[in-house]
């Protein structure tokens, strides 16, 4: 069971909450960093973060469903852009809101990075997610 909690003495969160909570026993997935690269490993969307975005997300489910998990139980993310400009910044969280990642929803932080590990790289998500009972063996 995931508990998602909003503190109500910090100001309210648009679409992430403050911290999720989840009981012990519960299986947890780390998820390593999705990246915006296709199925040959070609960077997706050079030069635009709002389609690196898109791909990300694409690989973020396949990751998940690979666990037996999905959106909707992931806890926590950490979104990566390279850029110091706040509309970048929130034209990639549009996107990860728009995804379903909100409907929980998670704990979450955006941050503007110098760079990140492949040339041409914009963005990057990591998550910890939940693996729900009915997916397990």
């Amino acid at each position: 069971m995931i508990q998602r909690v909003t503190a109500p003495s910090l100001f309210p969160p648009p679409t992430y909450s403050h911290a999720s909570v989840v009981e012990s026993g519960t299986k947890l997935a780390f998820l390593a960093g999705s990246v915006p690269l296709d199925t040959a490993g070609n960077l997706v969307g050079e030069g635009d973060p709002v389609r690196q975005t898109e791909q990300v997300l694409v690989n973020l489910v396949e990751q998940l469903r690979a666990v037996g998990s999905d959106l909707a139980h992931v806890l926590a993310t950490d979104v990566y852009v390279v850029s110091s400009e706040p509309a970048v910044l929130s034209a990639v969280w549009g996107v990860v809101e728009a995804s379903g990642l909100s409907v929980g929803p998670h704990s979450s932080t955006l941050v503007g990075v110098a760079c990140l590990g492949y040339t041409g790289q914009l963005v990057e998500i990591t998550a910890t997610a939940v693996v729900p009972e009915e997916a397990r063996p």
